[in-house]
């Protein structure tokens, strides 16, 4: 029987947070008005830092900055995204853990807070196949609307998300003999405390006090923090 290992993405596998990075990245070559989308980039990221991110606020903000842009030059400026900002920060270290779990034939997934359009390529350049992300709405011919589809995928919303995708394909979380979840946050608390093998990986403050009163392994995949 197969194994399960689960991914974050940002702070996890990247260094950096992909999500906030694009939207730097969107004021920095002017595809938005930079010093007002720059103001609200930084106000969101850090309520996610202190945990006090209203999810869908943020999605919808992010999800409506898509909105302006049809899907055709969307798809150019993210490639443009992935040669300046991700493909430097996909280290070696975070592609051998993934790794390890392709060769041991584990079901491996990232489970991510961010949106799928950001986060889609970002996963195909670690070899991940199963992505579940949060859901942009798309209209008829596949633009982006700027709503949210369904509930975010953070905190409990992960759980949520998970035991949906696994029963879509048949199967419950139960059935892997062991399921390895590695995540940065304490927003993970919830899906990292119903796997066999929580690992607490590059943890924020928050996240290494809760690993350490649980006897959670922490591991560092980057500079140590």
């Amino acid at each position: 029987m197969r194994n399960i290992a689960l991914f974050d993405l940002d702070h996890t596998l990247l260094p950096i947070d992909s999500d906030y990075e694009w939207g730097q990245f969107l004021a920095r070559t002017g595809a938005v008005d930079a010093k007002a989308f720059e103001r609200r980039n930084r106000e969101f990221f850090a309520q996610y830092q202190a945990g006090t991110l209203d999810p869908v606020e943020y999605l919808e903000f992010a999800l409506g900055t898509l909105a302006q842009f049809p899907r055709s030059e969307l798809d150019a400026m993210h490639e443009e995204f992935m040669d300046e900002v991700i493909r430097p920060a996909l280290l070696q270290p975070a592609h051998d853990l993934v790794q390890s779990h392709l060769d041991d034939d584990d079901l491996v997934v990232i489970i991510t807070a961010t949106n799928r359009f950001v986060t889609a390529p970002i996963a195909h350049a670690f070899g991940v196949e199963h992505l579940i992300a949060a859901e942009p709405e798309r209209d008829a011919a596949g633009n982006i609307t700027g709503k949210l589809r369904g509930v975010p995928t953070s905190g409990a919303g992960k759980v949520t998300h998970l035991q949906q995708w696994l029963a879509q394909q048949g199967m419950h979380l139960d059935d892997f003999p062991r399921s390895y979840f590695y995540s940065d946050s304490q927003n993970d608390i919830p899906l990292l405390s119903i796997v066999t093998d929580p690992v607490a990986t590059n943890p924020n403050t928050k996240l290494r006090a809760h690993a350490e009163t649980q006897g959670w392994p922490i591991i560092h995949l980057f500079d140590e923090q």
